[in-house]
């Protein structure tokens, strides 16, 4: 059986800061047989004793800086937030995901603040996991009956935060979900929306708009049409482009919920 002085040292030697039960366990025993089951429960309580891992919430731990031990525990998730995001996408879906939405959009525009929720599609899984008040929502997405992950997914890109990588929507395809009402109680944030047109108008790859529409986003482009015409007319000729080739009806958006 492994010392407790070379379980800690093997959790010190790691390069993340967020660890979970089973990663301790794995240490222990990397069969993680059930016979153990005390043992790691043992192991725990005394590394939280000594305050080598800190509880985030029930098998969720950090092990911590020096000056992590000052903290509260919500301002070591927003501290860590991000190691968080990586462990359970690694856990749940390993490499096939893409951040989605507004924090995608808000990525693109530099705004790397902690969302409430934050939006992981991938190709298999409807989940969601809390981190004291903040969701990570694993989603599926589909239209007329198929899943849409591989054609969404070479709309994505490789950005880094806090020297890890992850895959986020591309510019275009952020906007568009942006502009998706996909929740009853949440309005569009038109401000978000209307920021990123007039700083990227000139620079959006045209193209995968038309890539896009062909999905499910048929409001998106009426809405970003509609936000668009009063802010960049050769975008706003974009949208109207792909609405009339498509055959779409012209919707009413200001009848509508907005923020």
């Amino acid at each position: 059986m492994i010392s407790f002085d070379k379980i800690v040292n093997k959790l010190l030697k790691k390069w993340w800061k967020v660890v979970l039960k089973d990663d301790i366990f794995e240490i222990i025993d990397p069969e993680k047989k059930p016979e153990y089951t005390t043992i790691v429960n043992k192991v725990i309580y005394r590394l939280k004793a000594l305050n080598i891992i800190k509880t985030i919430r029930n098998g969720v731990y950090i092990i911590p800086d020096k000056d992590d031990l000052k903290l509260n525990e919500i301002d070591l998730v927003e501290k860590y937030y991000w190691q968080f995001v990586k462990k359970f996408i690694s856990l749940e879906v390993g490499s096939e995901y893409f951040i989605s939405g507004k924090k995608s959009l808000q990525i693109h525009l530099k705004d790397f603040m902690v969302p409430d929720k934050l939006i992981i599609i991938n190709r298999k899984i409807n989940k969601k996991v809390l981190i004291w008040n903040y969701q990570i929502i694993f989603k599926t997405i589909s239209a007329w009956k198929t899943n849409l992950f591989s054609k969404l997914s070479k709309l994505t890109k490789s950005l880094n935060i806090d020297s890890l990588s992850f895959r986020f929507s591309n510019l275009e395809l952020a906007l568009i979900e942006t502009s998706v009402i996909s929740d009853n109680i949440e309005w569009l944030d038109i401000n978000l929306i209307s920021k990123a047109i007039k700083k990227y108008a000139k620079y959006f790859e045209v193209r995968n708009f038309y890539l896009i529409w062909e999905l499910k986003y048929i409001m998106a482009f009426n809405r970003l049409k509609e936000l668009s015409k009063n802010i960049d007319k050769d975008l706003y000729g974009v949208f109207l482009d792909i609405i009339k080739k498509n055959g779409w009806l012209f919707i009413g958006e200001w009848l509508r919920k907005w923020v």
